[in-house]
């Protein structure tokens, strides 16, 4: 008599009792099916948190997290060497990458966003009044000229102050993430181990962004940052995107129904968070946890997933990446995502 296993891949009882003649057969034999397990890099917090915590999972694999507090080193080893299966990653180091090669694709999930006109500073007594007072100077960028909020910043520069960008001397403190990426020939690297931080206060550089203002004499570029900020959120939907989830492409080869697994799985870990802020039950609340409970009092869910919901941020990015030379040209919104979740949530 032939056993045939049901669908979970348990044999039934009833073929397990003893054969004819007394064979001894054990009184249950389980064939465990366990499901596949992928290695992950995401952040420890926020829209990440409840599947950093394994309390969201996907539905047809194991995640096997590997939780950062700082990201940076990850989006390094993701596009260096491609040391996980799926990684949280900045918007701009995925475009830059993809751009020069680096099998990997993104997902329609936008976990981390951030308001960058309060991102650049400049000291209290430099005589800056105006973003437009930074052309012909110097300004100092914190890591890569590559960095996120370096590329939204210079494109809220650009775009909302008529700042040409290419008349600016950039100083950057670190290398890129994407090795074979070179910048323009307006930056330079420091050559001699100040932090940009330090070149601010003592004036080597005009202007800094994405440094830690921490001091009587930095002060913001724009003071009214918050107002302006929270003004185009609400005129324009104005929340720029900082991270995404990249996965190998080799992976989404051998497995294309992991994405849309992904997909749902992450919007569920999202949901839960936006419940947290709801009710107040986030610990520690961090900056963006903060300005996330404002902007829920506005829209009911300021995370928005999907390509077709965040098109036009997008597209902005896009362009910002193409107008600094990150990338050679403007690409197609839709090709940087997988192909069956282009339409996730439309």
């Amino acid at each position: 008599m032939s056993a045939t296993p049901t669908r979970d891949g348990e044999i039934p009882l009833a073929h397990l009792r003893a054969a004819d003649g007394g064979w001894p057969w054990p009184t249950e034999v389980r064939t465990v099916i366990e499901r596949p397990g992928f290695s992950a890099a995401l952040g420890n917090g926020g829209a990440v948190r409840a599947l950093a915590e394994g309390r969201i999972v996907p539905s047809a694999f194991r995640m096997e997290v590997s939780s950062f507090t700082s990201l940076p080193p990850a989006f390094r080893r993701m596009v260096r060497g491609l040391e996980f299966d799926m990684c949280e990653m900045a918007i701009s180091t995925y475009v830059c990458a993809r751009a020069r090669g680096v099998p990997i694709t993104a997902l329609p999930v936008f976990p981390m966003r951030g308001f960058h006109h309060g991102a650049i500073f400049v000291r209290r007594d430099a005589g800056i009044a105006a973003p437009k007072d930074l052309e012909g100077r110097s300004v100092g960028l914190d890591r890569g000229y590559t960095v996120t909020t370096g590329v939204w910043a210079r494109g809220i520069l650009s775009a909302h102050y008529g700042v040409d960008l290419a008349r600016i001397d950039w100083v950057m403190a670190g290398d890129e993430h994407v090795a074979d990426y070179r910048p323009p020939a307006c930056v330079r690297r420091i050559a001699d181990g100040a932090t940009i931080r330090e070149l601010l206060l003592r004036g080597d550089v005009a202007a800094a962004i994405g440094i830690d203002p921490a001091h009587p004499d930095i002060v913001p570029l724009i003071p009214n940052h918050q107002e302006i900020a929270l003004g185009r959120f609400c005129t324009h939907d104005h929340y720029p995107i900082n991270h995404l989830i990249v996965v190998r492409d080799t992976l989404l080869a051998e497995r294309p129904e992991m994405a849309l697994d992904l997909v749902n799985a992450f919007h569920e870990a999202k949901l839960l968070y936006l419940a947290d802020l709801r009710a107040g039950a986030i610990r520690e609340p961090d900056a963006a946890d903060r300005r996330n409970e404002t902007l829920l009092q506005i829209v009911t869910d300021p995370l928005p997933y999907g390509v077709p919901q965040n098109h036009a941020m997008l597209k902005e990015l896009i362009r910002h990446a193409a107008d600094q030379r990150i990338i050679d040209r403007i690409v197609p919104v839709e090709s940087l995502f997988a192909p069956t979740t282009r339409a996730w949530g439309s």
